[in-house]
């Protein structure tokens, strides 16, 4: 025993140690989401519908592919660090770059068609009199200068871009930057022709249709190079230089969804979520010391080893944390000590019967395994939906989800029970001293059920009805589509000059708020994206106090649909998955329907309490019910084991209704303590978790709160309810 401990000791120690070594310096390591670092988030659909009547899905996937080409080949040049690009559906895709902090630069780069095309332009000037008259020749186009100077344009181009083989950033006249063009051999050969028989016409460079110069041609032009001139920064003929290099995109491409997240707003997000993790994480340890004493500073030891266990595991896999990710780590914590109250619960009885330590502990342990294992089972079943049709931070919540609780189970199950081995035996006197704030109650659950059952129903009836009459104001812009803009100003901003500025630059169906705790910080929402628009116009009208953009969410009509539809999908995967657990675990028909009405009356809760307060549905919140789904109905799980356990002891001699009564009567000590600690963890991320994640903490703590509601009140009764019948 001894020897095997020792041993069990010694590798905990190894694997302790290369945690810490795949982790630290962590801030090396750790690959941090656009939410944290800032960055851009793009889906972007290819617009096939110019491209033929009749195209194929070969050809529409090889058209997807070579725009990701493309886009890749410009980003490159543009230098972003670790940039993912990848096709969704048949034919969008998405861009995500962290870091980038000129988002309309970005957008413009990826965004352009770069349609390079060389067209003749008439030096007739009665058919440009016609043209500006109205009447325009057929087989040519009118179009305008960079000095707004009227120019008719043939239609039919002499030369494309795909005659290119480079473009390079030049000096023009004065010193103004310009893009130098090189030919291939063939294409040098054709400009050569153009330019000898076109001598004193004026030749237009066009791009995406818009004419950058129309100089007239002197002399043929043999050495195989051409410039494109125009006022241009030097960052906009770079950029002119790489789209060009990188080639025109096969189709046009529209930007459909945008989430932009400024560099400041990811600092203060960092900040948020780690403090609120931290506050949450210390309000744990001091109760787990201060209530099981031994018990729970061993705990407090397996819960600070999950921690690093899950930040190994996110550096071994590469994954990415995002700001939810942060609360999922925190929530871990609260799901973690789950177990350990649960445990020490266990072992509290086992001493009660006056059994040995050592077979209380062995007991304890044994006894208390199958509900930790189902209540972790259903929470991971909703955490493997998440990564599985969620994206960015939703993918990251669910995957340090799915991280910190396997680990959980392996700290709460494995190195605890290391610890209690070693302690027993190095002290034979050992006493396992613990707190019981909680006196053993004799409710009659059974007796008052009617009552907590029609005041869920009144509830729920009554958050339906104000759910209903919201219509689509019930959903944020995720799902009806629209823009959010973010802007800090240096002072606060009085919200009628604000209100009348926008209004004056024609943006008419703006909603303006002004943030409660930090008046600087004002949302914006419109029905398109005018975050370009509107730092424009602030940086205009309000020159002494400047406006930062913090973030851009920005969904279209499409997507908001598409989106509405996988939450849909998702969460009702969720729903369904669990109840299937819940059905195969206990192979009974009464247990299995109450567990589901359980799941079912958590969420409507939830659903109920975002209408009454005006909290709009978004990805997050989808992200928070299907979390409660998995979460609420541990508890359930674990009264279940406790019933059938004490069937099997007491069936012959009891009746069942009491025998649930009696059930939940043991499990309200640990009900209450492991509720306390998941909902001070959730707390923590309410109060101190930054704007972000208010409205997806609130509805986690409503749901966690509903959870033992619902367990004690409603699930347990409801198996004698379906029982009996």
């Amino acid at each position: 025993m001894v020897k095997s401990l020792k041993i069990k000791f010694l590798l905990l120690i190894m694997f302790i140690l290369f945690c810490s070594w795949v982790v630290f310096p962590i801030n090396e390591k750790i690959n941090l989401g656009l939410d944290l670092q800032g960055g851009i988030f793009l889906t972007l659909r290819v617009d096939m519908d110019k491209l033929s009547d009749k195209i194929t899905d070969d050809v529409r996937r090889g058209v997807v592919e070579r725009t990701i080409e493309i886009i890749r080949k410009r980003i490159d040049q543009f230098g972003v660090k670790e940039p993912s690009i990848t096709s969704q559906g048949k034919d969008r895709i998405v861009v995500q770059l962290p870091g980038v902090t000129d988002r309309q630069r970005a957008i413009d780069l990826i965004g352009r068609t770069a349609q390079l095309e060389f067209k003749l332009v008439s030096d007739d000037s009665d058919k440009l009199e016609e043209a500006l008259a109205g009447d325009i020749p057929a087989g040519y186009e009118l179009k305008y200068d960079d000095e707004n100077n009227p120019l008719l344009i043939e239609t039919t181009a002499v030369m494309s871009g795909e005659s290119l083989s480079d473009a390079l950033i030049g000096r023009g006249q004065f010193g103004m930057p310009n893009v130098r063009l090189t030919f291939t051999g063939k294409g040098s050969k054709m400009f050569s022709n153009i330019t000898g028989a076109n001598v004193d016409r004026r030749l237009a460079i066009i791009l995406d249709e818009e004419v950058y110069s129309a100089p007239v041609i002197r002399e043929r032009i043999s050495g195989g190079n051409a410039e494109i001139s125009g006022n241009f920064s030097l960052d906009e003929a770079k950029d002119l230089a790489n789209v060009l290099k990188a080639g025109a995109l096969p189709a046009p491409i529209i930007i459909e969804e945008e989430r932009t997240v400024g560099p400041q707003l990811g600092a203060d997000s960092i900040k948020y979520g780690i403090n609120s993790t931290l506050i949450g994480g210390i309000c744990v340890f001091i109760f787990m010391a201060a209530y099981y004493f031994i018990g729970g500073m061993i705990a407090n030891v397996a819960l600070i080893l999950n921690i690093l266990i899950v930040l190994a595991a996110l550096v071994i896999l590469k994954a990415t944390l995002t700001l939810p990710g942060i609360a999922g780590i925190g929530l871990t914590l609260g799901m973690a000590v789950d177990a350990n109250v649960l445990i020490n619960e266990r072992i509290r009885e086992e001493l009660k019967l006056g059994k040995s330590l050592r077979t209380a502990i062995v007991n304890g342990y044994s006894r208390a395994f199958p509900a930790i294992l189902d209540s972790n089972i259903t929470t991971i079943i909703a955490s493997v939906l998440l990564v599985w049709l969620g994206s960015g931070p939703i993918k990251g919540f669910g995957t340090t989800l799915i991280i910190g609780l396997v680990a959980s189970m392996f700290t709460a199950i494995f190195v605890t029970r290391m610890f209690f081995d070693a302690l027993t035996l190095k002290f034979k006197k050992l006493s396992l001293k613990m707190l019981q704030l909680v006196p053993e109650t004799k409710i009659d659950y059974i007796k008052i059920r009617k009552f907590f059952y029609t005041f869920s129903i009144v509830l729920i009836g009554i958050g339906l009805l104000v759910f209903n009459g919201r219509g689509d104001k019930n959903f944020g812009i995720d799902f009806n589509g629209g823009s959010i803009q973010e802007f800090k100003f240096e002072n606060q901003i009085e919200m009628d000059t604000l209100r009348t500025v926008i209004a004056e630059i024609g943006i008419s169906d703006a909603l303006i708020q002004q943030d409660s705790k930090h008046p600087e910080i004002v949302l914006i929402k419109t029905e398109k994206n005018c975050a370009d628009k509107l730092s424009a116009e602030f940086k205009n009208r309000f020159p002494e106090n400047k406006a930062e953009i913090m973030s851009v969410a920005s969904v279209g009509p499409v997507v908001g649909e598409l989106l509405k539809k996988n939450a849909a999908i998702a969460l009702s995967l969720a729903l369904l998955s669990i109840c299937i657990y819940i059905w195969f675990r206990f192979r009974d028909f009464a247990y299995g329907i109450a567990g589901i009405v359980a799941i079912f009356h958590d969420v409507l809760v939830c659903i109920a309490f975002c209408a009454i307060t005006n909290r709009p549905i978004d990805l997050l919140i989808v992200t928070a019910l299907m979390t409660v789904a998995g979460y609420s109905i541990n508890d359930t799980i674990v009264n279940y084991d406790r019933i059938r356990e004490n069937l099997r002891l007491r069936r012959r001699r009891t009746k069942f209704k009491d025998v649930i009564n009696m059930s939940i009567n043991q499990n309200l000590g640990r009900t209450i303590w492991t509720s306390v600690t998941t909902i001070a963890i959730v707390g923590a991320v309410f109060f101190y978790g930054g704007g972000v994640l208010h409205n997806f903490a609130f509805v986690l703590l409503v749901g966690f709160v509903c959870g033992v509601y619902s367990t004690v009140f409603i699930a347990s009764p409801l198996v004698y309810v379906l029982d009996k019948k």
